[in-house]
């Protein structure tokens, strides 16, 4: 297990402080914290987060897919993730993309997703 990283952190420049940078650990366990309805599982487990880019000045993109483009809560997951990271200290906007390339299948689940849904 590994130590929490602080969400944000920030530095002193001959300029002055820098503005804080958000943490990508900060922003997983914020998007950690959303579930598919339909699985018991976070959807960051389930694989379906592509990329999280964290901005200089705090603009979080995150690209994120579903498990089938006919997926009920395709309208509410991105703005749960949107809202999600936009709780975590630092984060100024963000862009949640779904994307369909590549499409999801369950070989993007983590370790601990296919333990919980006994799909070994």
């Amino acid at each position: 297990m590994r130590a929490p990283e602080p969400a944000v952190h920030s530095s002193w420049t001959p300029e002055g402080e820098t503005p804080p940078r958000v943490s990508e650990l900060a922003v997983i366990d914020a998007i950690s914290g959303i579930y598919d309805p339909e699985i018991p599982v976070n959807i960051y487990e389930l694989g379906l987060i592509y990329a999280i880019d964290i901005g200089e000045d705090g603009r979080v993109k995150v690209e994120m897919t579903l498990t089938a483009p006919g997926c009920p809560s395709a309208q509410e997951l991105p703005d749960q993730v949107r809202d999600a990271v936009l709780a975590v200290e630092g984060v100024k906007d963000v862009a949640v993309e779904t994307v369909w390339d590549p499409p999801w299948d369950p070989s993007r689940m983590s370790e601990d997703a296919r333990l919980q849904l006994n799909m070994y």
